[in-house]
C-alpha cells in the first residue's frame, strides 16, 4: 500500500445538474459494451443523456432538450452570467 506522499492527485468531477459530467483529464471511459474511448485533453465533458452523437463525450445536444427553468427555482451556476462550461469540450478532438 502505498504511502500518503505516493497517492496520485485526485481528479476532480463536476457535476451539472441540466448538462454533462465535467471530468478533469486525461480519462479513458469504458462504455457498456467494453469499449474505451481515450480523451487527453484537460477537461472533457461526458454525456449523461445519451443524445450526443459522439457518445461518450457531449456535443450540447442536451441544450434542445433542455427544461426552462421554474419559476422561482434558481439556475445552476453554470446558465448564469453567460457561463458555459461545455464549451470546454468541442465533441471533435479526443
Amino acid at each position: 500500500m502505498p504511502n500518503a506522499s505516493e497517492r496520485p492527485t485526485p481528479r476532480r468531477v463536476v457535476v451539472d445538474h441540466d448538462g454533462p459530467v465535467l471530468v478533469e483529464g486525461p480519462v479513458e471511459v469504458v462504455t457498456d459494451d467494453g469499449t474505451v474511448h481515450r480523451s487527453d485533453r484537460f477537461v472533457v465533458a461526458l454525456c449523461t443523456c445519451r443524445r450526443s452523437r459522439t457518445y461518450p463525450w457531449c456535443d450540447t445536444s442536451h441544450r434542445a432538450h433542455r427544461k426552462p427553468p421554474a419559476a422561482g427555482r434558481p439556475r445552476p451556476d453554470s446558465q448564469r452570467q453567460g457561463s458555459d462550461p461545455e464549451d470546454t469540450h468541442d465533441g471533435d478532438r479526443h
